[in-house]
């Protein structure tokens, strides 16, 4: 399995939003790096669980948690811009061509790498990036990393640390920063 890292430059998802136009794949990307869900419960949200709503609540799919947290500006302004005023609350927030069902994983990272490539991205990028980039842009916001585990439903720091990527370059930049 490769391991992918979070966007950590805003330029760059800045870029990424750019490649990916004005479109439901957009979107995907606007609810997956600012809502730290995972890509199987993104791909189950329905135009219902997010037009005119405040916060969305789910079940995940891995953990059988339930899961609400408020849908932030950047959200909603997407879901104004890019949901079809046509599109009845029942329908698939990301829908397949190939019937009645969401568009797959394999196809969300079909997306999501394509548009990394187009922005010029320099990373090793998939659908799990989306989540670790929420993550490493909380934790540099200096959101307390005992929240951040929870958000991310961690039992650790040091998990929560490897996760969101805090490598040797940024340990360095530490003591790079102190020149007492």
């Amino acid at each position: 399995m490769e391991l992918v890292q979070p966007i950590k430059s805003k330029r760059d998802i800045e870029r990424m939003k750019k490649a990916l136009g004005k479109s439901r794949d957009r979107l995907l990307f606007i609810i997956g790096i600012n809502s730290a869900l995972r890509i199987s419960d993104i791909l189950q949200l329905k135009v219902g669980d997010v037009r005119d709503k405040d916060s969305i609540a789910l079940r995940e799919t891995k953990t059988r948690k339930t899961k609400r947290f408020p849908i932030n500006e950047s959200i909603r302004k997407a879901v104004r811009e890019l949901i079809s005023v046509e599109a009845n609350d029942s329908d698939w927030l990301f829908p397949s061509r190939k019937g009645d069902k969401p568009i797959s994983r394999v196809q969300a990272y079909r997306v999501l790498k394509g548009a990394a490539e187009r922005a010029g991205l320099a990373i090793d990028i998939g659908t799990h990036s989306l989540r670790k980039t929420f993550a490493y842009h909380a934790y540099k916001a200096n959101v307390d990393l005992s929240v951040l585990m929870t958000v991310l439903n961690h039992a650790s720091q040091r998990e929560t640390l490897r996760y969101i990527g805090i490598v040797q370059e940024d340990v360095d930049s530490v003591y790079n920063a102190i020149n007492l």
